[in-house]
């Protein structure tokens, strides 16, 4: 049973139908939501795990290539390019398309079931939803986002998400006044905030706008923020940045939304049982350095693996804790420390950084090599040995 239909719901299901396992995704939303939120660049490591699973095409053909991203101070002078080719999607897409190719493949999921407890039986695992009804599996995958219900239900002690200090906004529009299609996306050092957009080859532009703020938002406030006070308080954060910037917010129309950021370290424990966490239910990584589907991807081919390979689902859980929990920890890491460098408080610290950001850009686009060249082999076998050898 695996519970949530985001990410790693469809590609673990998928990965687990090659060594015979029959999953059924249960999703707590009455129905798919395609059209809602943001979108995000989907890095090479997570292609390479689309790629393995023979899916690659079929998620492409709802995203568009970011070849390079240039980075620009307020002025829009350039300060450093990362070179690294990406898939620019939307996330509700993304989620299309992973679920289209899983129930092409003969996936079952099943919608409005908000899962609530599990209970542990002499035969496996019995898992009860809000509508009353049960399921039963021979174990649980937890693949329910950052404020997963499974890891609060199963692991309870275990730490929750850490508010990063940062808030998101995000928007779709179209623009004379932006760069063209060009595959190129822009991301600047803004004097009041940090912002980013691309256009698409039919013309239109994605944008999203990160800003400081200390104290955390209540759960849902953001969320629930309308359009028309977006605009107007970004438009004030952006009038004295270089062009398009506030050209691009003025111009759309309606849509902005905006959403507090979030990670959160690895937890001590991944599993309980015969119940496991997976992608952000397990660590989570803010997007600033744009990994964190990927590494929900990772995961998924990883414990299918270890599932394949050793003898009990227990084994293979921790096996599965063993080999992935330093990679991410670092790329969580990573990630907090890129969120923090996106606001200058003062025109010294802004002189000090478009002097020195050259510098740490290319040290930065090094040290994403080895995480965007780092390669899951589905024919490589899992033993203890190779456990012990990826956790030194």
């Amino acid at each position: 049973m695996l519970i949530g239909c985001g990410i790693a719901g469809p590609v673990l299901a998928m990965f687990l139908q090659r060594i015979g396992v029959t999953a059924v995704i249960y999703e707590g939303s009455s129905r798919p939501r395609d059209e809602v939120g943001a979108f995000l660049n989907l890095a090479p490591n997570g292609m390479a795990v689309l790629d393995t699973l023979g899916i690659r095409e079929e998620v492409e053909k709802y995203g568009t290539q970011t070849t390079s991203t240039a980075f620009l101070n307020h002025k829009g002078k350039q300060l450093g390019l990362n070179p690294a080719e990406t898939l620019l999607i939307k996330r509700g897409l993304l989620n299309k398309a992973l679920r289209e190719a899983a129930v092409a493949r003969g996936v079952q999921i099943e919608f409005d079931k908000f899962f609530e407890s599990v209970e542990h039986t002499a035969d496996g695992i019995v898992a009860r939803f809000k509508d009353g009804s049960t399921a039963e599996g021979d174990f649980l995958i937890g693949c329910d986002g950052i404020h997963s219900k499974t890891r609060y239900t199963v692991l309870p002690d275990a730490p929750h998400p850490q508010y990063t200090g940062v808030v998101g906004t995000a928007g779709y529009t179209r623009s004379d006044q932006a760069a063209p299609a060009d595959g190129v996306m822009r991301m600047s050092f803004c004097l009041e905030g940090f912002f980013g957009y691309q256009t698409t080859s039919s013309g239109e532009i994605y944008w999203f706008e990160n800003f400081h703020q200390a104290k955390e938002p209540a759960r849902g406030e953001l969320e629930r923020t309308p359009h028309e006070e977006w605009k107007p308080k970004l438009l004030t954060k952006h009038r004295k940045d270089h062009h398009p910037v506030s050209a691009i917010i003025e111009s759309t129309e309606s849509g902005i939304l905006g959403y507090p950021i979030y990670d959160m370290l690895s937890i001590p424990k991944w599993h309980k049982d015969l119940v496991c966490l997976v992608g952000d239910a397990a660590h989570a990584t803010s997007p600033h350095v744009g990994q964190g589907v990927s590494m929900a991807m990772e995961d998924s081919i990883v414990l299918t693996k270890c599932l394949r390979d050793l003898d009990t689902p227990q084994q293979a859980f921790a096996a599965f804790q063993s080999i992935r929990k330093d990679r991410v920890e670092k790329i969580i890491k990573e990630g907090r420390r890129t969120g923090n460098q996106k606001a200058a408080s003062n025109g010294f610290q802004r002189g000090v950084r478009d002097l020195v950001l050259p510098f740490f850009l290319k040290l930065g686009v090094k040290a994403t090599e080895p995480v965007y060249s780092y390669r899951v082999k589905w024919d490589e076998t899992v033993t203890p040995a190779a456990v012990a050898a990826a956790t030194r």
